[in-house]
């Protein structure tokens, strides 16, 4: 049984550092143009500064997934306090079961809890789990594009 748990970013780190390359290898586009090179540093000063929501995933307490999300008030909307996801991850051997489900109703309750107004998600076009932010009542708003500037 998978269960969920808002946990510390610094303390897991470790934890998290043996899933993040199965993640980008996995997701990421352009890998001989863009190494997997997390700022850490960046990620742990907005987690002592109370912007950085980690939540992770647990089989028998084996670390099996992750959501990572940044809550600041809105840049254009300041008095809206918003949560961007910034990556989510189930590892292969757990999908299927609804352990992707889970973890987005465990990050809505927490986002809840903490005020959260706004909640904005995203989804690879070439790994599609929209079907995720659409079970849970959100709409489309954006689309992103992405361009390498080669010389």
């Amino acid at each position: 049984m998978i269960t969920y748990h808002v946990e510390s970013f610094e303390e897991r780190l470790c934890e998290l550092k043996r899933l993040l390359p199965l993640h980008y290898e996995e997701l990421a586009l352009n890998k001989d143009k863009v190494p997997l090179s997390p700022q850490y540093d960046v990620y742990i000063q907005r987690e002592r500064n109370g912007e950085l929501l980690f939540v992770t995933a647990r089989d028998a307490g084996e670390l099996v997934g992750y959501f990572i999300g940044f809550i600041a008030p809105g840049l254009h909307y300041s008095t809206c306090l918003t949560c961007i996801m910034d990556i989510f991850y189930i590892a292969p051997g757990h999908r299927g079961s609804n352990a992707g489900w889970e973890l987005f109703q465990f990050v809505r309750k927490e986002n809840k809890r903490r005020g959260v107004q706004r909640w904005f998600m995203g989804a690879k076009v070439h790994f599609d789990c929209s079907f995720l932010f659409e079970k849970l009542g959100a709409e489309l708003v954006e689309k992103t594009y992405s361009l390498m500037l080669e010389d």
